[in-house]
């Protein structure tokens, strides 16, 4: 978006566009919206026939409709939510099947004349048939060619109306002059063999189209419509859009979840498989948070709504996988500019082709056909085709694996990542400190040491104290009760455990109360070393006190991580860690992770100059943070990856949402980039070939109408084919997603 429309208020217009056939449609469509004043940016998608607009707030929807009407075509609002399914009196494959009938006749003199056997249905039962296949199945064309003709513009029907049209109006010419004489040969079969397959490729199109939309259907799906509230302590069935924040919502086990709410009741397993990709489900308890759309195991729960409407979690992964698969991709910038100048120079040839046949055989018979053949091969549909349908394709499956994509330009840059750089806290780590290790003295067991510090720890509320609790219940240890406690303001607690006065605490409480085993001193060394902080256990006899032992606390590397960086180097992908850590704690979790590069004791503004100093040594940067001081850097890097585990800010940032607190997705993403960035070439590459070696080789005679017909129906069915394959992208480091 340019600098001036980011300091104005906007308004964004999403319609349906009706009638677009190929990619120089699209080109007139945004041309002409462009035009109207007050537009700032239009963008539209050929694969979902949707035009993204964002004008001045005083530009209104009729006036933008006004434009796509002039400039041939039709538009209407986007409704909210799924689409629902249009009642029709007959299935929408009829014209193919009615097309089929009346054209194989018209072919099966060709079809025989390869058994070796020869027939020609009558000249006037060619014209009888033809005919409905022309001016009844075929008028769309007509339509759509005469409104681009109108807007002194061409596409792909008007390219098929006029090729069909010469065919048929040949024939017609034909059997009139020899009506009284032999029947002379007629391309009947041409006309209608063309319209035929063009309406079966349009046909097979639109059906594989539809399929790339799957992941918004699948997510629209998973909105429930009902919510049983609580009202006077009474339940209460309301429709979902009626439910308030602050509202209780009771949630039963089988159902899914209404809304966004806090867990106040009542336990259970909740699967988020279609939200986050995490395949497995979740235990929830009283005051974890639950997301709306997944689906609640075993046990019922009581919920306080916190999100509704367009603020959930599953609205805002809808927005974003609209709004990545409605953008365009800088690629497809290049494609709109051939597509633009593409018809009038098809249109040249054609009309070359006639000239320089009748001038070399003087049979103006010829001429027309090879002429008709460039217009009926040089269908640009393909070439609209390949970019969109790849980007839908690409995004939808990321997003079914927990990795929402919030641009075209996003996954586009993705695909050229040289070089990733990490967050550590609540990145790479699990963001909370964590029991590591634990020493004893001799005599002592660390069991014991554990269960003695826990016991001191019972009644406190600080981050050190819960990760001993959580050690001391996972070992399954029985933890003593405490009697007396008490703080030692900076230094630790004290209380009297089994008859007996022990001390938790800091280094400087053991160095004042006195001496630790040489042993002990050197493992506290040892771990300081690597960034861990000790505390000391201590017992208080009379006047002397001693060391018990100590623990080592420190913020554990997600096991996943390991297998992160490992997917990175696979992918020759070099890794760079940043944090505002110490630098012996960064060391140590690099080393243990193989990460190539390490920044310790950065600020924000320090991170986003080490994103910059990457960049200017040639490397295309990927970040991933999860934190507010991570904001800068994903806005330095060309393109950011945040954990939904983290801010707000840090979401908004970047261009790509992991939806997991998954370090592995970072690979994934990258990956999925990759693979859909292949598709995109393969796709331009085909629709180039087709055009490249089938207009020369029409143009030459060496093509007949049928199989220029069928080829140019072949291609654009091919290409969003080829997209489609996408959708079998597995995640290679999570083998238990079921799609």
């Amino acid at each position: 978006m340019s600098a001036f429309t980011s300091t104005i208020r906007t308004t964004n217009h999403t319609l349906l566009v009706d009638g677009m056939s190929c990619a120089s449609c699209v080109a007139r469509v945004e041309k002409a919206l462009l035009k109207v004043p007050g537009v700032q940016e239009a963008s539209i998608n050929l694969a979902s026939e949707k035009a993204t607009v964002i004008t001045l707030p005083d530009v209104s929807f009729a006036t933008l409709a006004a434009a796509i009407g002039k400039a041939g075509y039709a538009a209407s609002p986007e409704t909210a939510g799924e689409v629902p399914a249009v009642k029709r009196r007959f299935p929408e494959w009829w014209p193919v099947a009615v097309s089929i009938v009346l054209t194989l006749p018209l072919l099966a003199p060709m079809l025989l004349e390869l058994l070796g056997k020869e027939w020609m249905l009558d000249g006037w039962w060619q014209l009888a048939l033809a005919t409905p296949v022309q001016f009844w199945l075929g008028l769309r064309f007509y339509r759509a060619g005469w409104k681009a003709v109108r807007a002194r513009a061409g596409n792909m029907d008007l390219l098929v109306a006029l090729g069909t049209s010469a065919a048929y109006g040949l024939s017609v010419y034909l059997l009139w002059r020899n009506a009284d004489t032999r029947m002379p040969h007629l391309y009947f079969e041409a006309s209608a063999a063309v319209i035929t397959l063009v309406l079966l490729g349009k046909w097979l199109e639109a059906r594989a189209k539809r399929q790339t939309t799957d992941a918004i259907r699948s997510l629209n799906a998973l909105r429930p419509t009902v919510a049983r509230v609580l009202i006077e302590g009474q339940e209460v069935s309301i429709p979902v859009q009626q439910v308030a924040i602050g509202d209780k919502v009771v949630v039963r086990p089988g159902e899914r979840i209404p809304v966004d709410g806090t867990v106040i009741n009542g336990q259970s397993h909740v699967d988020e498989a279609l939200i986050t990709g995490e395949s497995l489900p979740i235990a929830k308890a009283p005051g974890d948070q639950v997301t709306g759309g997944s689906v609640n195991g075993e046990g019922l729960m009581v919920l306080r709504t916190i999100a509704i409407g367009t603020e959930t979690t599953l609205a805002r992964i809808i927005r974003m996988v609209e709004s990545a698969q409605a953008a365009k991709a800088p690629i497809q910038r290049i494609v709109d500019r051939i597509s633009a100048v593409f018809v009038p120079v098809v249109l040249s040839i054609a009309i070359l082709t006639f000239i320089v046949w009748v001038l070399l055989l003087a049979d103006w018979e010829v001429a027309l056909i090879n002429a008709v053949t460039v217009l009926v091969i040089a269908c640009p549909c393909a070439l609209g085709l390949a970019t969109p349908t790849s980007i839908m394709a690409g995004t939808g499956v990321a997003a079914r694996h927990g990795i929402l994509i919030k641009d075209a330009e996003a996954l586009e840059i993705a695909h050229s990542v040289t070089a990733v750089a990490f967050d550590k806290t609540g990145t790479l780590t699990e963001g909370k400190p964590m029991l590591v290790a634990v020493e004893a003295v001799e005599g002592m067991d660390k069991n014991n040491i554990l269960q003695l510090s826990a016991a001191l720890q019972k009644t406190s509320d600080h981050p050190l104290a819960h990760a001993v609790l959580e050690m001391a219940k996972s070992q399954r240890l029985a933890v003593p009760d405490t009697v007396n406690a008490k703080a030692l303001p900076g230094r630790g607690v004290q209380g009297v455990v089994g008859g007996e006065i022990l001390m938790l605490g800091s280094t400087r409480l053991m160095l004042e109360s006195g001496t630790a085993p040489a042993r002990l001193l050197e493992r506290a060394a040892a771990l300081e070393k690597q960034g861990r902080t000790i505390s000391w256990l201590l017992r208080s006899r009379g006047n002397e006190t001693e060391t018990l032992g100590l623990l080592a606390f420190g913020d554990a590397v997600k096991g996943a991580s390991y297998q992160a960086v490992a997917n990175l180097h696979k992918l020759g992908i070099k890794t760079v860690m940043l944090t505002g850590d110490n630098q012996g704690s960064a060391n140590a979790v690099a080393e243990n992770l193989g990460i190539d590069e390490v920044w310790a004791g950065l600020l924000p503004e320090d991170k986003a100059s080490i994103i910059q100093d990457l960049r200017d040594r040639g490397y295309v940067v990927a970040m991933v943070g999860d934190g507010l001081n991570d904001a800068p850097s994903l806005v330095a890097a060309d393109v950011g990856l945040s954990m939904s585990t983290g801010t707000d800010v840090a979401m908004q940032a970047a261009g790509i949402t992991l939806m997991r607190g998954d370090p592995r997705l970072v690979a994934d993403s990258l990956d999925v980039s990759r693979r859909t960035y292949g598709k995109i070439k393969q796709g331009l590459f085909w629709a180039f070939a087709y055009n490249i070696l089938g207009i020369p080789l029409a143009a030459a005679g060496m093509l007949s109408p049928v199989v220029a017909g069928a080829a140019m129906a072949f291609s654009s069915v091919s290409v969003v084919m080829n997209a489609l394959l996408l959708r079998r992208w597995r995640s290679a480091s999570d083998i238990r997603h079921p799609d």
